[in-house]
């Protein structure tokens, strides 16, 4: 490896490697499946690695890195829209005979249910947030960036950021207080 490879790679592992987690976690949210979030994640860092001589060094590396991350996730979206669906029957089988040989203790089932509802509603009305809504949401809410910083991301106004986290904060309330009037969680 040559010097210049080799001060790449160190130039690239102080910048980039510490966001790894935050870029993960963005991947599962977007894709709500911890191997595809992985295999995001991996096809980032190889475009990162590829591209950093684009990099701005000192520039914010994490926006730089969730850019790409949303780029790759609307690609392989529209990608995988225009594949049409596939089924292995024999992973189907071999699961319906492993789930019918399983056995299930009460304890376990109740653990099961209640573990994390609240997370799990969240994501829920999370998730049926319109794709523009949830992605500045997460951005934002969950992992604090700025306005500036999601319209440098995203490619999108200031304004439309604004617009889009207000209305996405609106309907993620909406479809949470539903959730919580139906369990008795509200006054009303």
């Amino acid at each position: 490896m040559s010097n210049r490879q080799l001060n790449k790679q160190q130039a690239f592992n102080e910048e980039i490697l510490p966001h790894l987690e935050s870029l993960y976690n963005f991947a599962l949210r977007l894709t709500t499946d911890p191997s595809d979030s992985e295999d995001l994640v991996q096809d980032t860092i190889v475009k990162a690695f590829r591209f950093f001589e684009s990099y701005e060094k000192g520039t914010n590396a994490k926006a730089w890195l969730f850019r790409i991350l949303k780029n790759s996730f609307i690609n392989n979206y529209r990608r995988n829209l225009k594949k049409p669906q596939e089924v292995d029957y024999e992973e189907v089988a071999a699961f319906y005979e492993n789930v019918r040989a399983e056995r299930t203790e009460t304890t376990d089932l109740e653990h099961l249910i209640f573990r994390d509802k609240m997370d799990d509603q969240f994501s829920k009305a999370l998730s049926k947030l319109p794709e523009d809504f949830r992605t500045v949401v997460l951005l934002c809410d969950v992992d604090g960036f700025t306005y500036e910083e999601i319209s440098n991301m995203l490619d999108v106004p200031i304004g439309t950021i604004r617009s889009r986290l207000h209305r996405g904060r609106n309907l993620l309330k909406t479809e949470l207080y539903e959730h919580a009037k139906k369990h008795g969680y509200t006054d009303d």
